[in-house]
């Protein structure tokens, strides 16, 4: 069984920083690429930012500039640091990963997410 864990959502002010965490664990062959989606309250989810295997990453506009994505292939964790917060930041974040399981299974597999409250 695969498994995706987030960490390191909380409460924060405006302009404040946070990194979140994610780590695969189970039975694992590879994994391509990573990424971070958020949801906020009567809004659909939507990709906050996306690395693949190689390290090439891409962000939505929204973030652009405040938020960088990165990975440790070892850990089989992915990194989502995001600055200069705005209340409109405010979601449940969630990871996903594309891999392999260690049947050669290819899945997309969701972590539970987290809460990322931004507010004075």
């Amino acid at each position: 069984q695969v498994q995706l864990v987030e960490s390191g959502g909380g409460l924060v002010q405006p302009g404040g920083s946070l990194t979140l965490s994610c780590t695969a664990s189970g039975s694992i062959l590879d994994i391509n690429a990573m990424g971070w989606y958020r949801q906020a309250p009567g809004k659909e989810r939507e990709l906050v930012a996306r690395i693949a295997k190689g390290g090439s990453p891409n962000y939505a506009d929204s973030v652009k500039g405040r938020v960088t994505i990165s990975r440790d292939n070892a850990k089989n964790t992915v990194y989502l640091q995001m600055n200069s917060l705005k209340p409109e930041d405010t979601a449940v974040y969630y990871c996903n990963a594309d891999l392999y399981d260690a049947f050669g299974v290819r899945k997309l597999v969701w972590g539970q997410g987290t809460q990322v409250t931004v507010s004075s």
